[in-house]
């Protein structure tokens, strides 16, 4: 029988090339590592950026090579997996963004005990609101930005 199972909230981010992302994330650079196979390889238009594996362990769709785009997934402790950004896209959503007014209803609701069906009642929200409620009280959510919005 096939069972079929939640995805947990991960920690990940976008590498984007530049020396601050690879420090941030620990990839390195390395003129002889990545593409060379490529016939229209130079490290100029094609960096080889990689995650050393005396720091990590890394799992990904081109060994411990890493291009700007990827995405570096912490698993667990020093363990790796790097997905392509069109992979990371179709397999993970970030958590929804939501008015800090919402996320407090969500927190006083669930500090008593009230079912989630009870903040639909209480307040009127349209359709795609409540879809982005329930996934928020269930996934988790970010509170959205305060923009500074005084003329003086």
């Amino acid at each position: 029988m096939i069972k079929i199972y939640q995805k947990q909230p991960i920690q990940a981010e976008q590498f984007n090339g530049t020396t601050d992302s690879a420090n941030r994330l620990g990839v390195e650079w390395e003129d002889g590592n990545g593409f060379i196979g490529d016939p229209s390889y130079t490290p100029e238009s094609q960096p080889c950026w990689y995650i050393p594996e005396d720091k990590f362990t890394v799992f990904g769709y081109d060994e411990n090579s890493i291009k700007p785009d990827d995405w570096i997934i912490e698993c667990s402790g020093n363990i790796r997996l790097i997905m392509t950004n069109n992979e990371f896209k179709k397999d993970y959503a970030e958590l929804p963004v939501i008015p800090k007014s919402w996320a407090d209803t969500i927190e006083e609701y669930k500090a008593n005990h009230y079912r989630m069906d009870e903040i639909f009642t209480e307040w009127s929200w349209n359709y795609d609101e409540q879809e982005l409620i329930a996934r928020a009280w269930l996934d988790g959510y970010q509170v959205e930005a305060q923009h500074d919005t005084r003329t003086d």
